[in-house]
């Protein structure tokens, strides 16, 4: 059974917890409550506020309101968040009959009550005209079915009568904040504004009220919407049906590369999937490719969608993963192009172009694909893409969707109050938008290492035998984390992490070899299975991780770094180690072979030798510990302090040592022209010295 195309959101005022709260908690509740709803407020839309009396610095009553502080979110503000005006300030501007976006924002900074508050949002002059104490603008999906449907103005009446007052759009500002202030004054007894093509407006007496308007005006949209589209099938129908998830991962794994590598060429990109029943109902739909062309749901999506997804015809029943590849290539190249066009037409501002990449990609039967410089940029272009696709949906089925124009769009784009929005954002961390592998992620080292390049910004897959112990060591990074299974000599199991990391992010620029075991042995006393034991993991691991790789990154064709964990033995000879040390150099070999054949693709290979990293070390929790003091005729209680006093500079190495000469591999910041080379970090061992 078809789902409903509009869902009734729930009222979820506690009277009982807003009698304990001050008028600016109660607008923090009220607004947190607003926001939980994504198909309420979109993350970081929508704004709302309060007016009440209080004393200011000298001791003077006035009136203030207290409206959302530009680039919070309305799920997560808090009291804190929102900025206070005086009222008897901006009151006067009612009667202005125009004021540009700069004099207005300058203005408004003036009448600030304290000058440390945030910037007030920029539709502020709309809540101050609205003549109720509390006001709430948000981007409803279901009001915005009739927003943004051809004929919406005489859909709104047919659902609100004499309720709403219908705007034309025209991008928020003081003229947008006049028509609404004039339709409330001028219509006793309406209930709530619609702005065409944007979002709804509504108010109350009390900040219950307000909230209560918000829901009912929403709700009573959901009734209208889904008791018009008894009859009509989503999008046109099914044109395919879409792929199973086997064969989904698979089409996906070598069409993701390709994809990212296309889109980083300035800078590194996540990409994110989703396949949930909404997205693939939209990208199997018969009229989806045309729809999806039409524009954004609303001008808060479109700054972080662009005007339209890149949307690419693919039949999976007949195309594979070479044929999807090419297309999400082609058709990243193509959208450049046509962006380029789009902003070379508009020159309305003095602007330099943004990243002219797609933001969302639609592939038909498979699901949608969404990309940014980070996790939360990807994540944030998804979630208000799902919100495009319900109003798209809503909108197409009591009407025909509409949006906002080419020049429209331009304006809000490149509009210079939402890009001086935009420019608040903190600078790019130094592996942002970067995708790390480390393979035994949950020892010392490993998971020092994880914690190392997620501190710079990198996304980190977390692979090792011990799946539980990985897991925690994600968990306690935190998101963009992921933890994953991996037997390092399983050829099965490398390729199947490898792929993991390209589902989750899109690709992999660093992996960073770690996994290792250890053994100590007079040569007479090593058996065939402990040899064979180190040279598996040790060597023959290495090169399964570096040859998977090397397939990842010369598929997407934009380089990377591979960093191996050797030890100061693959330079040393180890005593009564034969089998650890000989594997070693073999890894030490390896990486130097690797740079070689990695140069022209631009993957660098380099290796760290840690040596006597006894904390936090498993290896070292073993028999490793016992037999290395057997060899120096010492008590293993004094091993640490025997590694401490051969060393040059009489230190121990620590896993953040190591961590940190990884990073130094790991980043183009720091070593973009460093191949094949060696870094020790043992506290200074004279026969270590490379030469």
């Amino acid at each position: 059974m078809t789902r409903e195309l509009a869902q009734p959101v729930e009222n979820l005022w506690d009277a009982s917890h807003a009698a304990g709260l001050d008028d600016l908690g109660k607008l923090a509740y009220r607004s947190n409550l607003l926001g939980t709803d994504r198909s309420v407020a979109n993350f970081g839309g929508g704004n709302t506020s309060t007016k009440l009396v209080e004393r200011d610095h000298a001791g003077r009553e006035q009136r203030v309101m207290y409206v959302k502080g530009s680039g919070s979110d309305l799920a997560t503000i808090t009291r804190d968040g929102f900025t206070g005006l005086c009222l008897g300030e901006i009151d006067p501007l009612f009667e202005r009959e125009k004021m540009s976006d700069e004099d207005m924002v300058a203005y408004l900074a003036l009448c600030q009550t304290g000058p440390t508050m945030p910037r007030s949002s920029i539709e502020t002059l709309l809540h101050a005209f609205v003549p109720f104490d509390h006001v709430d603008h948000t981007h409803p999906d279901a009001t915005n079915m009739i927003c943004c449907a051809v004929n919406g103005e005489q859909l709104a009446k047919d659902c609100y009568g004499d309720d709403a007052v219908w705007i034309p759009y025209i991008r928020p500002g003081f003229t947008l904040a006049g028509q609404v202030g004039e339709a409330v004054r001028g219509k006793a007894g309406i209930k709530l504004i619609l702005l065409a093509k944007h979002g709804l407006v509504t108010w109350g007496s009390t900040h219950e009220e307000s909230y209560e308007a918000t829901i009912d005006a929403i709700n009573r949209a959901v009734d209208f919407v889904n008791e018009h589209t008894r009859d009509r099938v989503p999008f046109g129908g099914v044109a395919l049906a879409p792929v199973g998830e086997a064969r989904r991962a698979e089409l996906l794994t070598g069409g993701l590369l390709a994809l990212r590598g296309e889109v980083s060429q300035e800078t590194p990109k996540v990409l994110q999937v989703n396949t949930n029943d909404a997205v693939l109902e939209f990208v199997c739909g018969r009229e989806s490719s045309e729809v999806s062309q039409i524009g954004a749901a609303c001008p808060d999506h479109l700054i972080h969608t662009k005007v339209t997804p890149m949307w690419v015809d693919f039949d999976p029943a007949s195309e594979g993963t070479e044929e999807l590849a090419a297309k999400l290539v082609e058709g990243a190249r193509r959208y450049r192009d046509d962006y380029r066009t789009y902003f070379e037409s508009h020159p309305l501002v003095d602007e330099e172009m943004v990243d002219p990449n797609p933001r969302v990609v639609l592939v038909q039967g498979v699901g949608m694909i969404t990309i940014g410089k980070d996790l939360k940029a990807a994540g944030l272009s998804r979630d208000l893409y799902h919100r495009a696709i319900e109003v798209i949906r809503g909108a197409s089925g009591i009407d025909e969707f509409t949006s906002l124009t080419e020049e429209e769009s331009y304006a809000v784009e490149y509009w210079p109050l939402e890009l001086y929005k935009l420019s608040l954002a903190p600078a790019p961390s130094e592996l942002a938008g970067r995708v790390a592998l480390v393979t035994g992620g949950a020892g010392g080292i490993g998971s020092a290492v994880a914690r190392a390049l997620t501190e710079k910004g990198s996304l980190v897959i977390i692979t090792d035998l011990d799946e539980n112990s990985a897991r925690s060591v994600a968990e306690g990074i935190g998101d963009g984390a992921r933890a994953v299974a991996m037997d390092v000599t399983d050829e099965d199991a490398v390729a199947a992490g490898f792929r993991d990391a390209v589902l989750a992010y899109g690709g992999v620029d660093i992996v960073v070899s770690n996994a290792g075991v250890a053994s100590s042995a007079p040569i007479e006393d090593t058996s065939l299975d402990l040899w064979e034991r180190d040279h598996k993991v040790l060597a023959r691991g290495y090169f399964l991780v570096a040859r998977e790789a090397f397939r990842a990154m010369k598929h997407q064709g934009s380089g990377g770094s591979i960093v191996f964990v050797a030890s100061k033995n693959s330079l040393v000879a180890g005593k009564n180690a034969a089998a650890y040390s000989s594997a070693k150099a073999a890894e030490l070999h390896l990486a130097r072979c690797l740079a070689e054949e990695g140069g022209a693709a631009s993957i660098r290979v380099n290796t760290v030798n840690p040596d006597a990293v006894l904390q936090g070390s498993r290896i070292w929790e073993g028999s490793w510990r016992e037999e290395r003091a057997q060899s120096y005729g010492i008590d293993p209680d004094e091993l640490e302090e025997h590694y401490r006093q051969r060393t040059t500079l009489k230190v121990n190495v620590l896993p953040e040592d190591i961590a940190e000469a990884v990073l130094h591999f790991a980043s183009e910041t720091r070593s973009a022209k460093s191949t094949g080379n060696i870094l020790n970090v043992d506290g200074g061992v004279a026969a270590a010295y490379p030469r």
